[in-house]
């Protein structure tokens, strides 16, 4: 493997911090998370969920979650309206994005694959992870007066598997996103 080729695929990684969740700006949401931002988040959800569903290897879903968009380096985020219109060959772009790699490429892949197909519990657990990150930013965005991101939320809700996404879902609308830090200020 080419150390030149392995840094393109780092630079073109990086790409993903530039990536905006384009879904939101349906909702008018103008300046949205990006894509690093979501798969960062999704993965740390993702390693909490497996220990949850005491999965035994929960770095495995977590590694998932890290490359689960990366075709979306080259194809961009496509929300669900657009997909109405047009496709886009996600598995492609991800393979061609990875092939640079060798041996550690078809690992990607098949991590990659692994959340796709969710043929496997960790790719079960992954997907909800997704699902997961995808509805607590829709919280995020009702209390800051999106109401529409509830149909985000609701769709995530629908789609979930796992016992412990299910439960984390029904408990969602009534945690505040501020809340983790009420009681924490240091009063003087």
């Amino acid at each position: 493997m080419q150390s030149e080729e392995i840094l393109k695929f780092f630079f073109e990684m990086g790409h993903l911090s530039r990536v905006k969740r384009e879904g939101w700006r349906l909702l008018g949401i103008e300046s949205p998370e990006s894509v690093g931002d979501h798969s960062l988040r999704a993965a740390q959800i993702g390693w909490v969920l497996a220990k949850l569903e005491g999965y035994s290897n929960p770095n495995e879903v977590a590694a998932m979650l890290i490359f689960h968009d990366i075709g979306e380096c080259r194809i961009g985020d496509i929300h669900k309206l657009a997909n109405r219109y047009v496709s886009a060959d996600e598995e492609r772009a991800v393979t061609e994005a990875v092939e640079r790699l060798g041996s550690a490429g078809k690992d990607v892949l098949s991590l990659w694959h692994g959340i796709e197909s969710r043929s496997t519990q960790a790719g079960i657990i992954a997907k909800d992870a997704d699902l997961v990150e995808l509805a607590v930013r829709a919280r995020e965005y009702i209390e800051r007066g999106h109401a529409d991101a509830a149909e985000w939320f609701e769709a995530a809700k629908s789609r979930v598997q796992t016992k412990s996404a299910k439960e984390l879902l029904e408990k969602l609308p009534s945690v505040s996103s501020t809340s983790w830090w009420h009681g924490l200020k240091k009063i003087d």
